[in-house]
């Protein structure tokens, strides 16, 4: 018997290297056509400097990462990028915590309550963005009028802070169901015996919370720390594309907007292909430090 199951095994595995290259062969298609060709251009463009045509191009080597880390603007935009992604990050695992705790405490209407929760992420980022540009637009957006009528002075066009506020808030719409699904998968799959043993020694839900099950929950937080971390540095192009563009005055210019508006607006592509380097160096670099010293709190055992 254990013949016939070792047998089985190995007939399991490919004896040819033909049909598993074949397999791989559309996904190694797109890896090529649409990540390494374009990341080894982007390198490349990194060291030259070129017309906005491209007819004439010179060798410059690291001038344009130089000229580019002396840049006030890119200094400027680097620190727009860090206060929105800490900020993205920690409001939209606060609201995803939040929403999959109220997930165990609905009775009626769950399945409902769950489909509305997840119906942003079903919602395109710059349908996204627009949608909130309507809402909180100081002239006509029924929010803003509910802001000017209570008294706040909300102006994303002229106010940077306002500004930045409302792409957050846009942002972290657009992401926390994606921080949802898995905090609840997290909390489903906590022994039931462990939050019953709370209740019997008189915890209370938010108590049986903090005290049992967000702990259990560290590496999945984890995880979507770092995940929040990757969207806040480079799937928020089409959020504050139609929502902010940029401004007011770079307020909400985060770096992977100045690589577009550098890149294809201004037509510098050495400065552009530089920033992009830059910014995969540092996303890479924070991950790492993630990885190296928040993952040590990071309790695995259930």
């Amino acid at each position: 018997m254990a013949a016939g199951g070792e047998a089985g095994l190995k007939r399991a595995h490919f004896r040819q290297v033909r049909l598993p290259a074949l397999l791989l062969l559309p996904q190694l298609a797109i890896l090529l056509l649409f990540f390494f060709i374009p990341s080894f251009r982007a390198l490349t463009q990194a060291f030259l400097l070129s017309d906005p045509f491209g007819n004439t191009v010179h060798f410059a080597g690291l001038d344009n990462f130089t000229q580019l880390l002396a840049s006030e603007s890119y200094r400027e935009s680097v620190q727009v990028t860090v206060v929105f992604t800490i900020a993205q990050n920690a409001f939209t695992m606060a609201v995803a915590l939040v929403l999959a705790f109220a997930s165990d405490r609905v009775i009626r209407g769950r399945e409902l309550y769950k489909a509305v929760i997840l119906l942003p992420y079903a919602i395109a980022p710059v349908i996204a963005g627009i949608l909130w540009a309507f809402l909180f637009n100081p002239a006509v957006g029924p929010l803003a009028q509910l802001l000017h009528a209570a008294g706040f002075e909300w102006d994303p066009n002229r106010r940077g802070a306002d500004a930045m506020l409302l792409v957050v808030l846009a942002a972290s719409w657009k992401h926390i169901c994606y921080d949802y699904i898995f905090l609840l998968a997290g909390l489903l799959a906590i022994p039931a015996s462990l939050i019953e043993a709370a209740a019997v020694d008189g915890a209370r839900p938010l108590r049986r919370f903090f005290s049992v099950c967000l702990p259990l929950l560290g590496p999945t937080v984890f995880f979507l720390a770092v995940m929040n971390f990757v969207y806040g540095f480079f799937e928020v192009f089409a959020i504050v594309d139609a929502v902010t563009r940029g401004g007011p005055a770079g307020a909400t210019n985060v770096l992977v907007y100045k690589v577009f508006t550098d890149g294809f607006v201004n037509l510098d592509l050495g400065s552009s292909a530089a920033q992009s380097v830059i910014l995969m160096a540092f996303a890479l670099l924070m991950t790492l430090l993630q990885f190296r010293y928040v993952e040590r709190r990071v309790n695995y055992d259930v």
